[in-house]
């Protein structure tokens, strides 16, 4: 189920939500034109009132979600930017040919990365990213156990910081599976739903319709809605991780 919901666009589902918000105020109002109320008969305004803030804490709850998986891919980019930095400057100070050899892989390997698709891969890309980024490590393995053969002093930093680069790889790929559970989305579609019924439903009870609020109610939760499914989509959203801390990884490699 929640791989059927990551596979709908964002969008489309906003619409949904708005049309549905749309349609069930419409019920409501033919509702409450059947059952007008009397002046200063007000007794539901309460659970008008109590289903909106509902509505509203939900909503916070959802986006506070989603902005947080949002942060943790940011970051988890930011730590293997880091982390491949930190190996390549122990590559550095390696002697001949063991330098210039770890220094090549490492480089291609953070090339790779920026031109990697990180929100689009498919479940095949993703199984041959990782068999790529094992064979790399495996070579990159293979020359620190020769520079360790040849006696370098920094052996220790060197599996430090290869190890890092491995485990910083794994969490970023963590991070973009990072999803809000979809049983979340529903309850929030229930949320949105009975609010405007109610309002509505009120509207017809006293004869009048306020469509520019109800409207603007609609459009508000519409686009909060929007903002926060998008951003719980890292391979579908409009809302990017921004990768300029591995740009700028590998444009200090290339000076």
């Amino acid at each position: 189920m929640q791989d059927s919901f990551e596979r709908v666009d964002a969008s489309l589902i906003s619409i949904i939500f708005a049309i549905a918000m749309l349609a069930s105020w419409f019920l409501g109002w033919r509702r409450g034109r059947r059952f007008p109320s009397l002046p200063g008969d007000d007794p539901d305004a309460k659970f008008i009132d109590a289903s909106v803030v509902l509505l509203g804490l939900l909503l916070a709850f959802t986006f506070s979600m989603a902005l947080q998986g949002h942060d943790q891919r940011r970051s988890a980019v930011v730590a293997e930017s880091n982390a491949i930095s930190d190996f390549y400057t122990c590559a550095t100070l390696l002697n001949e040919p063991r330098r210039s050899e770890l220094q090549v892989l490492i480089g291609d390997y953070a090339r790779q990365l920026v031109k990697l698709p990180f929100e689009e891969l498919t479940t095949q890309q993703e199984k041959e990213e990782n068999q790529r980024c094992l064979r790399a490590y495996s070579q990159m393995t293979a020359i620190v156990d020769k520079a360790d053969a040849d006696g370098t002093p920094i052996a220790l930093a060197l599996v430090n910081t290869l190890n890092n680069v491995a485990s910083t790889n794994a969490l970023r790929a963590a991070a973009y599976h990072i999803r809000t559970p979809w049983s979340i989305a529903v309850l929030l579609f229930v949320a949105a739903v009975v609010p405007a019924f109610l309002i509505g439903e009120k509207q017809g009870a006293r004869g009048k319709i306020h469509l520019s609020g109800s409207l603007s109610f609609v459009v508000i939760v519409t686009a909060v809605i929007f903002v926060t499914l998008d951003l719980d989509q890292p391979h579908r959203g409009m809302i990017k991780v921004s990768r300029e801390s591995l740009e700028r990884v590998v444009h200090s490699m290339d000076r």
